[in-house]
Order: C-alpha cells, then sequence, then structure tokens
C-alpha cells in the first residue's frame, strides 16, 4: 500500500501543517512557556525524579517544549523529530529562552546516522508511538542510546483509547496491531476549530507489543503503571475532574487513559 510506504512523507507534512496552530493554541500554552512555565506532567515528572546533570535524550520532541522543560530542570537535553518546521522552531525557542537544549530533525529511526552518543535518560511521552510501524526498531534505538544501567521513562496513551471512535461511543478499532490506519483530520487535537485538514498514518501498539520489545532490546522493566486520566484535554466529549485531569464524561473513570513505564538497561546488554 502506497500509503503505509511513504507514511514518513504524509505523516511529517501533516505535523508540519499543525506547528503553527500548536504554537498559537491554548493548549500548549507557548506564552507562558516562554516566561518559565514548566509544559512536563506530574505523571513525567514523579517518575523522572531528579535530573540535575543527566544527559536526557527525548525522542519525538515536536517543537522542543518538553525537551526545554527538562534543561531548565538541570538536564543536558537533546530532542529529537522528523518535522522540520518543528524543530525549527525548537531551536529558535531554545535560543528565546537561552536554553542549552539542542535539536536533531531527522525520523528516529534514522537517528545513528546523526547522533552517536549514550545517555542516563531516554524520554518520549503523549502520542508517540502510534507514528511508529515497527516496535522492534523503535526499541533497539532507545536501548542503543542508553548508557548501562540508564533509564527509560515513557508515558503514552493507553492502546484501550486508539480502539474507540472519535466521540468514545463504540469499538471502532482492533486494540492489535492489524497495520497501518490511514485517516485525515480537520482541525487538530490542540485545536479543533483550527482551519487546516491532513491526512495521517498510524499504527496500534498493544502493552505486551511495547513491554516484550523493551525486554528483547536488553531492556529490563522496572514499573508499568496505568492511569484512568489524561493531563491533557485532547480527546472529544471530556469533562475536567480535578485541575489538568481530564476523563471522557460519560466513561467517568472506567477505562485507562495512560500508562506509563520505567526500564533499565542491563549493564550487559
Amino acid at each position: 500500500m502506497n500509503k503505509e510506504k511513504n507514511y514518513i512523507e504524509i505523516n511529517r507534512q501533516s505535523w508540519n501543517n499543525k506547528t503553527d496552530a500548536h504554537l498559537k493554541s491554548e493548549f500548549y500554552d507557548h506564552n507562558n512557556f516562554l516566561k518559565g512555565k514548566t509544559s512536563l506532567n506530574n505523571i513525567e515528572l514523579d517518575l523522572l525524579g531528579d535530573v540535575t546533570g543527566k544527559e536526557i535524550l527525548h525522542l519525538q520532541c515536536h517543537f522542543g517544549q518538553d525537551t526545554i522543560s527538562l534543561s531548565r530542570l538541570g538536564a543536558e537535553t537533546t530532542g529529537v523529530d522528523f518535522s522540520d518546521k518543528a524543530i525549527e522552531n525548537a531551536k529558535k525557542i531554545a535560543e528565546d529562552t537561552k536554553s542549552n537544549a539542542t535539536f536533531i530533525c531527522c525520523d528516529i529511526y534514522d537517528l545513528p546516522n546523526y547522533l552517536d552518543k549514550k545517555f542516563d535518560l531516554v524520554f518520549t511521552s503523549y502520542g508517540t508511538i502510534g507514528w511508529l510501524p515497527d516496535l522492534e526498531k523503535w526499541a533497539k534505538i532507545v536501548s542503543e542510546y542508553l548508557k548501562p544501567n540508564g533509564q527509560f521513562v515513557f508515558v503514552e496513551f493507553h492502546p484501550v483509547v486508539w480502539m474507540f471512535d472519535d466521540v468514545f461511543e463504540k469499538i471502532g478499532y482492533r486494540y492489535f496491531n492489524s497495520g497501518a490506519i490511514v485517516e485525515s483530520e480537520s482541525g487538530t487535537y490542540a485545536d479543533k476549530s483550527a482551519d487546516i485538514t491532513q491526512e495521517y498514518v498510524v499504527w496500534n501498539h498493544g502493552l505486551s507489543e511495547v513491554i516484550n520489545n523493551l525486554i528483547k532490546s536488553g531492556l529490563e522493566i522496572q514499573s508499568l503503571d496505568e492511569y484512568d486520566y489524561s493531563p491533557y484535554n485532547c480527546f472529544n466529549k471530556t469533562i475536567e475532574f480535578e485541575p489538568k485531569k481530564y476523563r471522557i464524561e460519560h466513561l467517568e473513570n472506567k477505562i485507562p487513559m495512560v500508562y506509563s513505564i520505567v526500564a533499565k538497561k542491563k549493564n550487559n546488554s
């Protein structure tokens, strides 16, 4: 299928399209970010712990808010994303905020052609692996960039969420990976009224697919947690039941919405 083969170009175009709308959106609250507000949520902050002096690789970083937020906490950070428009903005934002964060524009599967370095921590979060067809290659990249005993901290939307249709009324998709899902959308999760339409290609990945590939790549799972809310208001029919905690109103606390994994690179791998 052509679209599956060209998924990188289709998705890059889609993310390039969204970047301006995201920078202006209330969702990303960019003006307050520039004034020093962190873009990180309690879920990942608790998992990351004290990052002072740590070297962190942030995969699929969009325009770098989290990468820069981590650098403000005293880490030395490198952000990677395949959207040239997002990375162009990330570099400018780093300059404007006097951040030491550095950025690389490439598809993450190609990262070994751009970066030769090991890190204390690899971090990736919220809406990342759905854009990737092959989690075995992804897990190898994560493992390759970790120092022995280095940690991978991963927070992602729960695969149960992606089974539903857009209004969470019926199961529309298979939980397990059944190959590429080609869709198109108007607007974007950060601004549903944005005057943009784009096509995109995604894959659903169940928990076992994620965990088994990390184990196979030499990582030891230290924790797996599931959360019955999202820290982002990026879905339809949501209700904010506590500050920065959102659920699908009619599903209440019945489904998992986010999960997190902390894994450690084994010394001998």
